[in-house]
């Protein structure tokens, strides 16, 4: 059974398109308008071997708020809608990853339960044009959407740019592992019989 999903969602302030694969290679094409955050995108999709295909237009005239909440939404979907009802997946995941002097962990539990923690200082800068505030305003309507249980943490890092990036790829990786099927479960990993 394919885990894929396609969404499109259009608001008056964001037009976006976006098809999943969790079982990919980590194939990405990514047009967001908002070009740090096709960065975080690619990278997201290859360190989690997902395949990611995002076309986004949005009112970034005003600023980049509303089209990055809006493809952490429509991102949140997708893994909703690919993973079905979770069978046979390992629910939870956790990586840490080093980026130079930063070293961001994530873990991850798929329960169906929203809830974000996001231990990350940042001063309130831009990386280019990116608010950096916005990383977490992403990672909130991600797991919001997606019903995911989602803990951010950086333990240190002084770059921005490393410590949003190691964020990324940190939950990439998490989410990769919590996606996985393990062929010894039957039904969910779940004392409840549901996710």
């Amino acid at each position: 059974m394919a885990r894929t999903a396609s969404i499109e969602r259009i608001t008056k302030e964001t037009q976006i398109k976006l098809s999943l694969n969790i079982d990919g290679s980590g194939e990405a094409k990514i047009c967001t308008s908002v070009p740090f955050l096709d960065h975080m995108l690619n990278l997201f999709a290859r360190h989690g071997f997902f395949d990611l295909e995002v076309a986004a237009v949005g009112d970034i005239d005003i600023d980049f708020h509303h089209t990055v909440e809006d493809i952490g939404i429509v991102l949140g979907q997708a893994f909703r809608d690919a993973l079905g009802d979770k069978a046979g997946i390992r629910r939870y995941g956790q990586a840490s990853v080093p980026m130079d002097e930063t070293l961001a962990s994530v873990a991850t539990d798929l329960s169906g339960r929203p809830f974000l923690v996001y231990n990350v200082r940042l001063p309130k800068v831009k990386i280019g044009d990116f608010d950096v505030e916005l990383a977490k305003e992403f990672f909130q309507a991600f797991a919001n959407s997606c019903a995911l249980n989602l803990h951010v943490n950086v333990m240190y890092g002084d770059n921005v740019h490393h410590i949003i990036e190691a964020c990324f790829k940190a939950a990439a990786r998490a989410l990769d592992q919590a996606t996985q099927l393990d062929p010894r479960i039957e039904g969910v990993m779940s004392t409840k019989g549901k996710l």
